[in-house]
Protein backbone atom coordinates (compact mmCIF):
# COMPACT_ATOMS: atom_id res chain seq x y z
CA UNK A 1 0.00 0.00 0.00
CA UNK A 2 1.38 3.24 -0.98
CA UNK A 3 2.25 5.51 1.85
CA UNK A 4 -0.68 7.97 2.77
CA UNK A 5 1.77 11.37 1.46
CA UNK A 6 1.47 9.90 -2.07
CA UNK A 7 -2.08 9.14 -2.42
CA UNK A 8 -4.55 10.73 -4.93
CA UNK A 9 -6.29 12.22 -2.10
CA UNK A 10 -3.42 14.39 -0.33
CA UNK A 11 -1.64 15.25 -3.62
CA UNK A 12 -4.98 16.97 -4.41
CA UNK A 13 -5.35 18.18 -0.55
CA UNK A 14 -8.75 16.95 -0.87
CA UNK A 15 -8.36 13.56 2.15
CA UNK A 16 -12.35 12.94 1.23
CA UNK A 17 -11.66 12.50 -2.27
CA UNK A 18 -14.51 14.29 -3.08
CA UNK A 19 -15.42 14.68 -6.41
CA UNK A 20 -15.71 18.09 -8.38
CA UNK A 21 -18.70 19.73 -9.30
CA UNK A 22 -19.65 22.86 -10.75
CA UNK A 23 -22.71 23.00 -8.29
CA UNK A 24 -20.44 22.56 -5.18
CA UNK A 25 -18.05 25.72 -5.22
CA UNK A 26 -16.43 24.56 -1.49
CA UNK A 27 -14.35 27.58 0.08
CA UNK A 28 -10.74 26.78 -1.26
CA UNK A 29 -11.72 24.68 -4.13
CA UNK A 30 -9.52 25.73 -7.49
CA UNK A 31 -9.89 23.16 -10.13
CA UNK A 32 -10.76 19.54 -10.70
CA UNK A 33 -7.63 17.25 -11.31
CA UNK A 34 -5.71 16.39 -14.50
CA UNK A 35 -7.34 19.34 -16.18
CA UNK A 36 -11.03 18.54 -17.56
CA UNK A 37 -10.43 15.12 -17.61
CA UNK A 38 -10.43 14.47 -13.37
CA UNK A 39 -12.71 13.27 -10.96
CA UNK A 40 -11.82 14.76 -8.17
CA UNK A 41 -11.45 17.99 -6.71
CA UNK A 42 -8.49 19.87 -5.81
CA UNK A 43 -8.25 22.19 -2.67
CA UNK A 44 -5.46 25.30 -2.42
CA UNK A 45 -4.80 23.53 1.07
CA UNK A 46 -5.37 20.55 3.40
CA UNK A 47 -7.52 22.59 5.81
CA UNK A 48 -9.89 23.44 2.93
CA UNK A 49 -10.01 19.87 2.53
CA UNK A 50 -10.76 18.54 5.59
CA UNK A 51 -13.04 21.55 5.59
CA UNK A 52 -15.31 20.10 2.79
CA UNK A 53 -15.19 16.87 4.39
CA UNK A 54 -16.27 17.95 7.44
CA UNK A 55 -18.87 20.25 6.19
CA UNK A 56 -20.32 17.11 3.77
CA UNK A 57 -20.73 15.26 6.69
CA UNK A 58 -22.69 17.51 8.39
CA UNK A 59 -24.57 18.47 5.78
CA UNK A 60 -25.70 14.64 5.36
CA UNK A 61 -26.83 14.95 8.77
CA UNK A 62 -29.19 18.11 8.18
CA UNK A 63 -30.38 17.61 4.80
CA UNK A 64 -30.77 13.95 4.60
CA UNK A 65 -30.85 12.81 8.25
CA UNK A 66 -27.80 9.98 8.32
CA UNK A 67 -26.04 10.50 11.86
CA UNK A 68 -24.62 6.99 11.89
CA UNK A 69 -21.51 5.58 10.71
CA UNK A 70 -23.16 3.25 8.60
CA UNK A 71 -25.88 5.60 7.00
CA UNK A 72 -22.87 8.11 6.29
CA UNK A 73 -21.03 5.12 4.34
CA UNK A 74 -23.28 3.86 2.45
CA UNK A 75 -23.94 7.60 0.89
CA UNK A 76 -20.10 8.19 1.14
CA UNK A 77 -19.12 5.17 -0.20
CA UNK A 78 -21.70 3.15 -2.21
CA UNK A 79 -21.06 -0.44 -2.85
CA UNK A 80 -21.17 -0.18 -6.21
CA UNK A 81 -17.75 1.55 -6.21
CA UNK A 82 -16.88 0.25 -2.14
CA UNK A 83 -16.74 -2.42 -0.35
CA UNK A 84 -19.15 -0.26 2.14
CA UNK A 85 -18.98 -3.13 4.84
CA UNK A 86 -15.40 -3.16 4.90
CA UNK A 87 -15.02 0.87 5.32
CA UNK A 88 -17.87 0.65 7.98
CA UNK A 89 -16.59 -1.69 9.90
CA UNK A 90 -12.84 -0.51 9.87
CA UNK A 91 -14.09 3.52 10.68
CA UNK A 92 -16.23 2.06 13.46
CA UNK A 93 -12.82 0.45 14.79
CA UNK A 94 -10.95 3.25 14.42
CA UNK A 95 -13.42 5.72 16.41
CA UNK A 96 -14.87 3.71 18.74
CA UNK A 97 -18.86 4.36 17.64
CA UNK A 98 -20.66 1.46 16.97
CA UNK A 99 -21.59 1.49 13.05
CA UNK A 100 -25.51 2.19 14.09
CA UNK A 101 -24.82 4.54 16.77
CA UNK A 102 -26.46 7.93 16.54
CA UNK A 103 -24.06 10.83 16.12
CA UNK A 104 -23.95 14.18 16.78
CA UNK A 105 -21.78 15.53 13.63
CA UNK A 106 -22.07 19.65 15.15
CA UNK A 107 -19.97 18.23 17.82
CA UNK A 108 -16.06 18.18 17.93
CA UNK A 109 -16.44 14.77 19.74
CA UNK A 110 -18.37 12.99 17.17
CA UNK A 111 -17.19 14.56 14.18
CA UNK A 112 -13.32 14.95 14.84
CA UNK A 113 -12.84 10.91 15.36
CA UNK A 114 -15.11 10.51 12.35
CA UNK A 115 -13.08 12.89 9.61
CA UNK A 116 -10.11 11.54 11.06
CA UNK A 117 -10.84 7.54 10.53
CA UNK A 118 -12.37 8.78 6.75
CA UNK A 119 -9.02 10.25 5.76
CA UNK A 120 -7.15 7.15 7.13
CA UNK A 121 -9.64 4.71 5.01
CA UNK A 122 -9.09 7.27 1.98
CA UNK A 123 -5.66 7.75 2.24
CA UNK A 124 -4.31 4.37 3.63
CA UNK A 125 -3.22 5.93 6.73
CA UNK A 126 -3.44 9.66 8.77
CA UNK A 127 -0.66 12.07 7.00
CA UNK A 128 -1.69 15.23 9.26
CA UNK A 129 -1.07 16.51 12.71
CA UNK A 130 -3.67 17.09 14.96
CA UNK A 131 -3.60 20.66 14.73
CA UNK A 132 -4.55 20.45 11.24
CA UNK A 133 -7.18 18.17 11.36
CA UNK A 134 -8.54 20.65 13.95
CA UNK A 135 -8.02 23.94 11.99
CA UNK A 136 -10.13 22.40 8.97
CA UNK A 137 -12.94 21.66 11.11
CA UNK A 138 -12.53 25.21 12.60
CA UNK A 139 -13.20 26.41 9.41
CA UNK A 140 -16.23 24.24 9.15
CA UNK A 141 -17.25 25.63 12.50
CA UNK A 142 -16.62 22.89 14.41
CA UNK A 143 -14.39 23.72 17.65
CA UNK A 144 -12.33 22.04 20.18
CA UNK A 145 -13.49 23.30 23.46
CA UNK A 146 -10.60 24.52 25.99
CA UNK A 147 -10.40 23.86 29.61
CA UNK A 148 -8.72 26.85 30.88
CA UNK A 149 -8.35 30.69 29.42
CA UNK A 150 -4.50 29.77 29.21
CA UNK A 151 -5.79 27.20 26.49
CA UNK A 152 -7.55 29.53 24.23
CA UNK A 153 -5.07 32.21 24.74
CA UNK A 154 -2.60 29.49 23.26
CA UNK A 155 -4.72 28.36 20.45
CA UNK A 156 -3.12 30.07 16.75
CA UNK A 157 -6.53 30.87 15.55
CA UNK A 158 -8.37 32.48 19.23
CA UNK A 159 -11.00 30.74 18.09
CA UNK A 160 -11.33 28.07 20.42
CA UNK A 161 -14.43 27.63 22.64
CA UNK A 162 -14.29 28.50 26.48
CA UNK A 163 -16.97 27.16 27.93
CA UNK A 164 -18.92 28.75 31.13
CA UNK A 165 -17.91 26.05 33.24
CA UNK A 166 -14.61 26.59 32.97
CA UNK A 167 -14.70 30.55 33.72
CA UNK A 168 -17.18 29.45 36.57
CA UNK A 169 -14.60 26.83 37.90
CA UNK A 170 -11.48 29.44 37.63
CA UNK A 171 -13.40 31.95 39.92
CA UNK A 172 -14.15 29.24 42.79
CA UNK A 173 -10.47 28.11 42.76
CA UNK A 174 -9.24 31.60 42.69
CA UNK A 175 -11.78 33.58 45.10
CA UNK A 176 -10.06 31.77 48.00
CA UNK A 177 -6.50 32.87 46.82
CA UNK A 178 -7.91 36.64 46.93
CA UNK A 179 -9.39 36.48 49.64
CA UNK A 180 -6.43 35.47 51.44
CA UNK A 181 -4.14 37.92 49.72
CA UNK A 182 -6.08 40.50 50.20
CA UNK A 183 -8.79 40.43 52.42
CA UNK A 184 -11.61 40.69 49.93
CA UNK A 185 -15.25 39.34 50.38
CA UNK A 186 -15.36 36.12 48.55
CA UNK A 187 -18.29 37.43 45.98
CA UNK A 188 -15.57 40.61 45.11
CA UNK A 189 -12.77 38.43 44.79
CA UNK A 190 -14.96 36.14 42.46
CA UNK A 191 -16.18 39.20 40.19
CA UNK A 192 -12.90 40.12 39.65
CA UNK A 193 -11.87 36.76 38.56
CA UNK A 194 -14.99 36.64 36.46
CA UNK A 195 -13.79 40.23 35.29
CA UNK A 196 -10.40 39.05 34.06
CA UNK A 197 -11.66 36.41 32.43
CA UNK A 198 -13.65 38.54 30.43
CA UNK A 199 -10.52 40.34 29.57
CA UNK A 200 -8.69 37.57 27.95
CA UNK A 201 -11.54 36.36 25.83
CA UNK A 202 -12.24 39.81 24.64
CA UNK A 203 -7.87 39.93 24.09
CA UNK A 204 -8.49 36.46 21.94
CA UNK A 205 -11.37 37.55 19.69
CA UNK A 206 -9.25 41.33 19.19
CA UNK A 207 -6.70 39.19 18.00
CA UNK A 208 -9.03 36.96 16.11
CA UNK A 209 -10.80 40.07 13.72
CA UNK A 210 -7.09 41.50 13.43
CA UNK A 211 -6.21 38.41 11.39
CA UNK A 212 -9.64 37.74 9.90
Amino acid sequence: MAAPRSSRGYRNRNPGNIDWSANNPWQGQVSKEDGLSGRFAVFESHEYGIRALASLLIRYQDRHGLNTIAGILHRWAPGSENDTGAYVAAVSRATGFAPDERLDLHSYACLRPLVAAIIGHELGGQPYPAAVLDEGLRRAGVLRAVGTLGEAAATGSGQAAITVGSAAAAAATAAPGLIALGGLPQWLGVALVLAAAAIAVAIVLSKRRAVA
